[in-house]
């Protein structure tokens, strides 16, 4: 526990890093955690693109406004909210829980929730289906909690973000744990970066961008503040 806890509070947002290499097996530790972290209907609607080739880097690391931890890092990881890829992903489950002797009740189960789930997600043709979904629940609401559903495909994007992000902090947490650290970016050309990488716009949204790196022996970090604990929660 406190190797954990320790990592959480050592990682900072480095600002520049020195020129090392990473290995092949601490990447995909670092990703394998990430694809660890938990999501909305176990739906995991994110990918993440490495990019560590010089050629590469240096025209993501551009696209990321030049800033110094881009332009220094080792690797950056491009990470995506990817809504395009949720009927692939509950295929996949459901063909794992057959091979894994899962029971025919669990198996129904489970296709029973993708179904309400392809439902409740689906915004059909020009949102139309999204607006009546948007009437009907409103009207539920009314005598029922219930909550809403996504609607649009903005609402879709933003569910999906939460779970990327999750994703996000589970692979900064296990990077700072192995020895690597890290900057998470909001700044970079999403329109470009999203034509670099060959993203379609109505499936794939860029999230954010994690410079990934060993910390410069020349980086002084600066004093880190948080607001106390008492500024941010609230105990009920």
């Amino acid at each position: 526990m406190e190797s954990i806890l320790g990592a959480i509070l050592r990682r900072r947002a480095v600002k520049l890093f020195a020129p090392v290499e990473i290995s092949s097996e601490l990447r995909e530790q670092i990703l394998d955690a990430a694809r660890h972290a938990p999501s909305s209907f176990n739906m995991q609607p994110y990918r993440f693109y490495w990019v560590e080739s010089a050629e590469q880097k240096r025209q993501v690391a551009k696209l990321c406004l030049g800033q110094m931890p881009a332009e220094t890092a080792s690797a950056l990881v491009v990470a995506v909210a990817d809504i395009g890829a949720l009927p692939a992903t509950s295929r996949a489950q459901l063909e794992w829980m057959r091979r894994s002797g899962f029971s025919a009740a669990k198996i129904r189960e489970y296709e029973r929730t993708a179904k309400i789930g392809r439902i409740l997600f689906m915004p059909g043709p020009f949102g139309i289906f999204g607006a009546l979904k948007w009437g009907l629940f409103w009207v539920l609401n009314l005598w029922k909690t219930m909550g809403m559903p996504p609607t649009s495909r903005q609402d879709f994007f933003k569910w999906a973000t939460k779970s990327t992000s999750l994703a996000c902090e589970n692979l900064m947490i296990a990077a700072e744990a192995l020895g690597i650290n890290s900057c998470p970016m909001e700044g970079f050309d999403a329109r470009r970066l999203s034509k670099f990488l060959g993203l379609s716009a109505r499936h794939r949204e860029i999230v954010m961008v994690i410079a990934i790196g060993k910390k410069s022996h020349a980086y002084l970090e600066p004093p880190q503040w948080r607001r106390p604990l008492e500024a941010t929660v609230t105990v009920l």
